[in-house]
């Protein structure tokens, strides 16, 4: 089983993929897909686009994860963060992968056993719960902890809880 975990943003969207036999859980890529502010807006999504479906054709995932949004102070980038949100939803549900939310404290609570954690101990944790792994950058550990979490919870919903 591979798992894609999903982390949108217009500026840089992370991914990453792990795979899952039986317990173990193993780190297979990770990165972020970077946008320039200044190119137009379309240009921005159509690069996400793209850039997911590579990494679809390329590491085949049979289910994906994404963080549930959080509504920002700023309406423009609420609205700019949930177009990218669409774009990211919408790759894995083109190629009919499951596509799953997460709540954020749920994910830090299964990675790190704490709902508030910081950012960094959730890092920590990912490099822990995947050795060999060094995620290329902030939003690729999240894109990460995203795949654990599901893991986890998928874990969970197959044994009834």
């Amino acid at each position: 089983m591979r798992i894609l975990g999903l982390d949108p943003s217009l500026s840089s969207t992370g991914w990453g993929v792990i795979e899952v036999e039986g317990n173990r859980m193993r780190y297979v890529a990770d990165g972020f897909i970077k946008t320039d502010p200044k190119l137009p807006l379309a240009e921005r999504l159509a690069l996400i686009y793209d850039t997911l479906r590579q990494v679809i054709e390329t590491y085949h995932p049979d289910e994906a994860s994404i963080e549930q949004v959080f509504l920002n102070d700023n309406p423009k980038s609420t609205i700019k963060l949930g177009m990218a949100r669409g774009v990211v939803m919408m790759m894995p549900a083109l190629y009919h992968i499951p596509v799953v939310e997460y709540e954020p404290n749920k994910i830090k609570k299964a990675v790190v056993g704490v709902g508030h954690a910081q950012k960094s101990q959730v890092e920590a944790m990912v490099k822990i719960l995947l050795p060999n792994c060094q995620p290329k950058n902030a939003d690729s550990s999240d894109a990460l902890a995203m795949a654990i979490t599901h893991n986890t919870y998928r874990k969970a919903r197959a044994l009834g809880f």
